[in-house]
């Protein structure tokens, strides 16, 4: 083997692995977030988690892709331990996909069909194809994606026949043969396989290297054997270095892949090398091919899975006790709100993730105050407690949100993921805002308590409408936000414009009140406070609205939003006002200038 065919290997190995990686991140953008999605839901029953687990992995053609998001689904919470097991068992299996698929390099015949199997007569179509459909699908990302797949794959079958080729004359070589002789050593074996996939990081690739060593003629199966064994157990590496910096149950998650793919390596070792001491298997002194390389790779995968999957719920003991629980102190730091920066690398998942955490933000704001309201209208510290936390939350989602989708703008999404993503950045901080008024109504909430303070029955009453209307809003404009209703937010600018007007009479009810000595000084600063809280909650469902009409429309001036109403449209505005103040009856004067 000359200078020249060294050269060739490497450069058969980086287009390899180059193609793998295209091929990889094509299938996972035309996937959109949805395989994620399915994966992080459909996990209840630990056998479909298994046969999830091999199917997304078949897919995105990467069991240490799939690993890597599950320690992130169990560090943001969004999966437990015992849920991680099952799909990190599938996942095993599901990655013989890919020795099956470069299996097809080992064809051999002269007849027609085998020759259209061989990846050297399809592999240039499928690239010329997917040449032209990443050229003329620059905006559209289908196109482009379906374009990578396909490029991928032929630039990844292109570096395993360049590798073949180039080691095809290593089979009359002594030094070569000699060496892959000492791979029989089980030990040595093992360990080489295990250090080639730590390297690389992809059991699929290393996997895919030793079949293109088969071309030589020169690995047996009782060098290939060891190594592949290794190679399952190299490829926990990466699920290892992933959750580093993870919390308990992330790290957790990654022990138990090390420990299904070590119990599992060293049960088939010692069952298989038991029963070949009394038992010559024949085949072990054979030359491998790939085809045989993807049968020994599955049939591993399949057995110890079926072997150890009844006793998934040890796996999980045994990480627990290899990381066992901390103090409540640290438990208490670990359960944050937090979205997991792994799944920057998934775009479309990343943004589905972010759209999970605002709607549970928006549905807290709705709860603060609607909390905040019962206790200004019967007070309850219980409640009141309950509002300071809430609000605490808010500020937290709102900082992780914000810097989540600071790092996520710099990758490419698609124009459906931006207009969610525009429409986030600008109502977390009017969703947070919401919680903070929520609590500036319990603070006044508690100075009346405090100081036994009360409203007069008419103002009781008013205020009592006024907190109805507001509720309203608030519920109408979270549910239109959490469901992506467009419709919905056209209703919510009405409510807000009726809110102002009853705030306006129920200030001039009370300075009518406060002339008559009804109310009092100290009571009217209170109410203010209360009216401008109200008053301020409104505007932030509006904001909020606007905002999901104006992306929706296309149009980004906020500001020119209501100045744009159509004849039609001003009178249908008009039209619902007045049917809404029906509904919020406090002997209100004709205080609204329609637009």
């Amino acid at each position: 083997m000359d200078i020249f065919s060294i050269l060739n290997m490497i450069g058969g190995l980086a287009l390899f692995l180059y193609g793998m990686n295209v091929m990889g991140d094509g299938l996972s953008k035309l996937a959109g977030g949805r395989l994620e999605s399915i994966l992080e839901r459909l996990t209840t029953r630990r056998i479909f988690a298994v046969l999830l687990g091999a199917g997304v992995t078949a897919v995105i053609q990467s069991s240490s892709a799939t690993t890597v998001m599950v320690v992130g689904f169990v560090n943001s919470g969004i999966m437990k331990l015992s849920q991680a097991v099952g799909i990190i068992m599938g996942a095993n299996v599901g990655t013989t996909v890919t020795s099956w698929m470069l299996s097809l390099t080992g064809i051999q015949g002269d007849t027609m069909w085998l020759n259209l199997l061989k990846p050297s007569s399809f592999s240039p179509v499928l690239a010329a194809i997917g040449i032209i459909l990443i050229m003329a699908g620059k905006s559209e990302f289908r196109k482009k994606d379906i374009g990578s797949i396909l490029l991928g794959f032929a630039i990844l079958m292109f570096g395993m026949e360049t590798m073949s080729g180039a080691v095809s004359g290593l089979a009359s070589n002594p030094s070569f043969t000699s060496l892959m002789t000492a791979f029989s050593n089980p030990v040595l074996g093992m360990a080489v396989g295990a250090l080639l996939t730590a390297i690389i990081q992809s059991s699929s690739a290393s996997v895919g290297i030793l079949q293109a060593l088969c071309a030589t003629g020169a690995v047996n199966f009782s060098a290939a054997l060891p190594i592949i064994m290794g190679q399952n157990i190299g490829t926990c590496v990466t699920s290892i270095i992933s959750s580093i910096g993870a919390n308990r149950n992330a790290r957790r998650a990654a022990m138990v892949h090390l420990y299904f793919n070590l119990i599992g390596t060293i049960l088939f070792m010692t069952l298989f090398y038991g029963i070949s001491s009394f038992i010559d298997f024949a085949f072990l002194g054979e030359s491998a091919t790939a085809a045989g390389i993807a049968i020994v790779h599955s049939l591993f995968n399949i057995m110890a899975t079926v072997i150890l999957f009844p006793f998934a719920n040890k796996l999980e003991r045994l990480a627990v006790i290899t990381i066992p629980d901390g103090n409540a102190k640290e438990e208490a730091a670990e359960d944050t709100i937090s979205i997991d920066e792994r799944f920057l690398a998934k775009p479309s998942f990343a943004m589905e993730l972010c759209r999970g955490r605002v709607r549970e933000m928006a549905q807290l704001s709705k709860k603060a105050i609607s909390l905040s309201l019962d206790v200004l209208l019967k007070y309850d510290e219980e409640k009141a407690n309950e509002v300071i936390r809430l609000e605490s939350a808010a500020d937290k989602y709102e900082d992780v949100l914000g810097s989540y989708l600071v790092k996520l703008s710099s990758k490419s999404v698609s124009a459906a993921d931006s207009r969610s993503m525009s429409i986030i950045l600008h109502s977390i901080s009017d969703f947070e805002r919401i919680s903070d008024h929520a609590l500036d109504i319990v603070e006044s909430a508690q100075e009346i308590h405090s100081k036994g303070l009360s409203f007069t029955t008419h103002a009781k009453q008013e205020i009592e409408t006024l907190c109805r209307a507001v509720n309203d809003i608030c519920t109408l404009t979270v549910d239109g936000f959490c469901n992506d209703d467009g419709e919905a937010a056209t209703h919510v600018e009405p409510l807000e414009e009726v809110i102002d007007t009853l705030s306006k009479q129920i200030k001039e009810n009370h300075i009518k009140r406060l002339q008559s000595g009804r109310c009092t000084i100290e009571m009217g600063f209170i109410l203010e406070d209360i009216l401008t809280g109200l008053e301020r909650v409104s505007d932030h469902c509006s904001n909020i609205a606007v905002e999901m009409i104006t992306i929706y429309d296309n149009d980004y001036s906020m500001h020119g939003y209501f100045k744009n109403f159509s004849v039609e449209e001003k009178a249908s505005f008009n039209d619902e006002y007045e049917e809404l103040i029906k509904r919020y009856p406090i002997g209100i004067q004709d205080t609204y200038t329609t637009v």
